[in-house]
This record gives structure tokens, sequence and C-alpha cells, in this order.
């Protein structure tokens, strides 16, 4: 049985008394692309720069590969890319020079065949010689990547990668995302672009206020915690809507012509179906929908800021 790519442990950070992070537990399989999600001040990039070793840990533990990462930290940094949400770079470096030396800081070797490809594979070739200072943001944000990458990390973890980014080069970092994984690389992302996450994540994690609120396969939270909704077309406008379709959390628009249900967990469309035929009811056509990862992290997250 191999061992987690990333194991944490009751992991615990505090800032003058207050918890960024409290006591979470989680572990990425290795293969893995892992969702860890949370509003602004939730404790993700605290937990990222704890993994990363670049912020101290109060408590708990962290192995990358069954090492740990204070104990054995020459070993996990060396297994370990890291691609903040702050764009880190020394202006007056150009991004050749940056790329040529930066492994060595992990102890590697310069792999000439693999930067190039880095290069080549992020469009940076066009700017190669430009110092740091003369880039734009999204060519900046494509530096960082690669320079996570020039170590050839085991465990890739990316900091909200698209942040201010344009929807080209969103598709360009996240196709070459899929191809790393799909070449051995675990990564863990954070990103407010929910749709990407559902989109991509085999599992997710959601945090918030430093807690670890929800823990599932993406397709099991979007089935266990995802409302699901039926959208009803009628060729006549109804003027009021019928008494016993309140139960089914049935409400009906302004102009009458649809009624939106949202269906209990315990409850289908194929069970409402008969009650719409012995109701009489005119339909036209019929739409059903699933809660979309945005919609259930919203519940989630509300749902726990209201807990006392």
């Amino acid at each position: 049985m191999s061992l987690p790519a990333l194991s944490i442990a009751n992991l615990s950070k505090n800032y003058d008394g207050v918890p960024a992070v409290n006591d979470i537990s989680l572990q990425i399989e290795p293969g893995e692309i892992f969702g860890l999600l949370g509003p602004n001040g939730a404790g993700k990039s605290t937990t990222i720069n704890m993994i990363g070793g670049v912020t101290r840990i109060d408590s708990g533990s962290i192995e990358v590969f069954g090492y740990d990462n204070r104990k054995d930290y020459q070993k996990t940094r060396r297994m370990v890319g890291v691609m903040h949400q702050e764009v880190v770079i020394d202006n007056f470096f150009t991004i050749d020079q940056t790329l040529r030396f930066h492994a060595g800081y992990y102890g590697v070797r310069d792999d000439v065949a693999w930067r190039q490809r880095l290069i080549e594979r992020l469009g940076l070739t066009p700017h190669l010689h430009k110092v740091m200072i003369k880039l734009s943001g999204g060519m900046k944000r494509r530096f960082m990547i690669a320079k996570a990458l020039i170590h050839k990390p085991k465990l890739l973890i990316l900091d909200e990668p698209t942040a201010g980014v344009d929807v080209e080069l969103r598709h360009t970092l996240w196709d070459f995302v899929q191809e790393i994984n799909q070449q051995g690389s675990t990564i863990l992302l954070t990103t407010h672009y929910l749709e990407e996450a559902e989109r991509m994540c085999h599992r997710i994690a959601i945090m918030n206020h430093g807690n670890l609120i929800a823990l599932d396969s993406t397709a099991t939270m979007l089935k266990n915690l995802g409302t699901r909704g039926l959208l009803v077309h009628l060729h006549s406008a109804q003027q009021t809507l019928p008494e016993q379709l309140k139960p089914w959390g049935a409400t009906l628009d302004a102009t009458g012509l649809s009624i939106h249900f949202t269906l209990p967990a315990d409850r289908t469309t194929g069970d409402l179906l008969p009650l719409l035929c012995q109701l009489n009811l005119s339909i036209k056509d019929i739409e059903t929908r699933q809660a979309s990862l945005e919609e259930i992290f919203l519940q989630i997250t509300q749902d726990d800021r209201s807990k006392p």
C-alpha cells in the first residue's frame, strides 16, 4: 500500500492567540487533484505555508510521502513545489536566469530538457530574456508555475493560480496541470473559481474560520449535499399553486407558467410525476438540475457561520 502524498494530523496555528488553523486532519493520495476551498481568511494559505515549511507549526504534524516536514525538511522541501497566491519575484532577474539556477535551491541539478519544456508549454519563450519588472501579470503567473515545477516536485501546490488572469490563460494553465497530473504529479489546489474545482478535483475539503467543515469526493459532495431542482413549464397559466405541491418545496413564478420544485432528499422526480398527472396540469416541458459546487459551498459556509 502506497504512502499518502500528504498527511496532515491535528494541525493548528495561532496568531496572537487567534486560531488561523484549528486542529485539521486530512490525507491526499498520490495522483490526486485535491481541492482546498474556503472564503477569504479561512486558513487555506496558512495551511499551505505550513506544508511548504515557510510558517511554523504550533501543534500537529505534516508528512509528505511519509517524511515529516520538520524532521526531514530537506527531503520534503525537495518533494514539494508551491505556487503562492502572492507573486514573489526578483524584479531584476530575467525568466531565463531565474529558471536556470532555481532548481539548485532544492539541491537538484538543472535539467535543460525539462526547463525547456516548461518554457515552451507555458508560453514563456518570447519573454525569456525580459526582466521580471517588465512582465504582465499573466506572464508572471506563468513564470510562477514554471518556478514551482522546475525541481520536478512530486506534490505541486497551487494557491489561487488563476486569480486575475484572462480566460485563455486559465485554460492553458488547467490543460497543463491536467497533463502533469496524468504523468504522476499530485496536485493540491485552492481557487475561488468553484466551477474549476468542480471540474478538476477528485476530492474537496472546505475550510472556514480555520476549521475543516467538509471533506469528501466531489461527486459525493454534489450528490449528498446538493439540492435537486425541477422546473415544470406549463402550456396554460396557473392562478394559484395547488396545495398538494407545497410539501414538495414548489413555487409558482409570476407568470403562472412555471413551477419550480426543490426536491426533498428522500424524493425523486419519478415520485412527483404521478402527482402532476393527477392534478391534470398542462405540462409543456420538464427540466432538472443539480446544485453546483458553488451553491453547496455557499450553503455550507453560511450554515457554519450561523452556528453558535
